[in-house]
């Protein structure tokens, strides 16, 4: 087969495998603006009422507010832990490492499901502490930290520790070292790491479910409002929007990843 036409195939494949995957979301987008409760073609009319609905919904705005508050401090310490451990990963040799790499990169091959039950079973039967969202904001952290070791450890390894023996020489001690050199170095792998674990955070239905008290998170509200038909529009708009804001997100942080992997060679070329 010669080049021309493999071409052709690949952008054939290409077009599929988007339309596949992002004609869901974009069904999602067109119906959130359907003035109807019924999910079917042809449109009745264009509507803001569904949007309205969920702006007036307290109930669903605490929800909201929630998994903010979530989110943001669970990535805040996924991103602070992960960046240690990638920092001992990367710049240091100790007995165990790799058991230790092994043992942290966990999370992202058990299903979150599993991870949600084991957590139930230690929150409920040995430690016996109160579901709430301090609970689900622990889990969160436990499927974040991978997460952020990867991403800040990729970018620790992207660029010399010359430098940091550079500034070493030069007078600094460790922590000034860490202050001045490896994480201003450092910072668009952290915001990347941040709002990708934000974004896990924020998205997570299935292990929060088994660890949630009696203030849902925006996913499980979510789910629960499926039992009604009434209902569907209202959460077919908030998918709509939070897929949006999900992808402006990750977007971002790949652009923040990408940013971090090539200024150090832009410097070098300088």
């Amino acid at each position: 087969m010669d080049r021309p036409k493999r071409s052709t195939l690949g952008l054939i494949y290409f077009l599929l495998l988007a339309a596949f995957l992002y004609a869901p979301i974009i069904l999602l987008i067109v119906f959130s603006f359907n003035n109807s409760t019924s999910l079917v073609f042809p449109l009745k009319g264009f509507t803001l009422r569904w949007y309205e609905e969920v702006v007036s919904n307290s109930t669903l705005l605490d929800a909201v507010w929630g998994s903010l508050v979530v989110g943001i401090v669970s990535s805040l310490v996924a991103t602070a832990l992960g960046t240690v451990a990638a920092i001992g990963i990367v710049r240091y040799d100790f007995p165990g490492k790799n058991a230790f790499l092994s043992v942290a990169a966990m999370p992202l091959v058990i299903p979150s499901i599993v991870i949600g039950v084991a957590l139930l079973i230690l929150f409920r039967q040995i430690l016996n502490v109160e579901l709430s969202l301090w609970t689900v904001g622990l889990g969160h952290v436990v499927i974040n930290i991978p997460v952020t070791m990867l991403i800040v450890a990729a970018r620790l390894a992207g660029f010399p520790d010359s430098l940091e023996e550079a500034a070493i020489d030069l007078g600094a001690n460790y922590w000034e070292m860490l202050w001045r050199v490896t994480l201003p170095m450092s910072i668009p792998a952290l915001v990347a790491a941040f709002l990708t674990a934000f974004t896990g955070s924020f998205d997570e239905y299935a292990m929060s479910v088994f660890i949630i008290g009696t203030r849902p998170t925006l996913p499980v509200y979510i789910y629960t409002q499926l039992r009604f038909p009434s209902l569907i529009p209202r959460v077919v708009t908030l998918a709509a929007v939070l897929m949006v804001l999900s992808v402006v997100i990750l977007l971002l942080a790949e652009w923040l990843r990408r940013v971090g992997q090539t200024r150090p060679g832009s410097a070098r070329e300088g």
